[in-house]
């Protein structure tokens, strides 16, 4: 029989990783336990026959190989995920208005166009030389919109012909947008200008001078609710409530509200016989927030 010699180091590699594997149950450094896989060694021995008869050669390769590999560290642990609840808290305040916006008309008819801008301009004037002598500035009296259009009639058609329309007049119409800091003088700011000509008022709202103010204060609210919210979900729980992880908010400023609707509001000097009495009421303003909490075991 020739002499037998040793496989080379990459066979003797294969070798072992086809006739061992290690138990990682164990713990590392030597803790698991070493299989033989019978299923394996069967087709390699028909392979390499020249393997049967040193068995000594194949425990002195494979046993280092498949001790090395039962010595190597287990798999680091996955990450454990937090724990977490998530909450929604609404908080909700009301505020007084301390701010009006008035909408005031002229609106006035004539034969021709420069006759309806000039008697519209002039009556303008007197309205706004009325609203600033309560004290109102040049700054809180804005433009609103100005119209200047032709009005037609049609004649009724003689039996067989047709009857075009025809300019008749000419309507203007003049609107200024007051803003009143004192809520209280909302009725004499009206009466006024009703009194110097203006014969619509076409839209009246309240709102804050400083919404903002009132958006975080009804945030820092929601927050609170959110929190004893958490806080009653996390003792059910048994549970100790951790830090918030993650924090979303929605909401919008307050809007101005109106008052009356425009046809109520429309109306003329030879109505305003009394002072027009306002109450503004009060404004909502809400905020909602969500918020993550992480839970932590007492």
């Amino acid at each position: 029989m020739p002499p037998q010699t040793a496989p080379p180091p990459a066979a003797r590699a294969r070798a072992g990783d086809r006739l061992c594997s290690t138990d990682r149950s164990g713990t590392a450094g030597g803790g698991g336990t070493m299989r033989m896989r019978e299923d394996r060694m069967r087709p390699l021995w028909r392979r390499a026959p020249a393997l049967i008869a040193v068995p000594a050669l194949v425990a002195g390769v494979l046993l280092p190989a498949c001790a090395a590999r039962a010595q190597e560290p287990g798999e680091p642990p996955r990450p454990t995920r937090d724990r977490t609840i998530t909450v929604t808290g609404t908080g909700v305040v009301e505020r007084e208005p301390d701010q009006a916006v008035i909408m005031l008309a002229v609106e006035n008819r004539a034969e021709t166009a420069e006759a309806a801008a000039r008697a519209n301009a002039e009556t303008m004037d007197r309205v706004i030389a009325a609203v600033r002598r309560l004290g109102i500035e040049r700054d809180r009296i804005r433009t609103a919109s100005y119209q200047l259009h032709p009005e037609y009639a049609r004649d009724e058609p003689r039996p067989g012909q047709t009857s075009e329309p025809r300019v008749v007049g000419y309507r203007a119409m003049n609107m200024v947008r007051v803003t009143v800091d004192d809520i209280a003088r909302v009725g004499e700011v009206i009466d006024a200008a009703l009194g110097a000509g203006a014969n619509r008022v076409t839209g009246l709202s309240f709102q804050l001078r400083d919404p903002e103010r009132a958006r975080l204060d009804a945030l820092a609210l929601a927050v609170q609710n959110a929190r004893a919210e958490a806080q009653a979900l996390a003792s059910a729980l048994g549970e100790t409530l951790g830090p918030a992880l993650d924090v979303s908010t929605t909401g919008r400023l307050p809007q101005p509200v109106p008052y009356l609707a425009d046809a109520v509001l429309a109306r003329t000097a030879e109505f305003a016989t009394a002072p027009t009495p306002i109450e503004p009421g009060t404004l909502r303003v809400e905020a909602t927030v969500t918020i993550v909490y992480r839970l932590q075991p007492r």
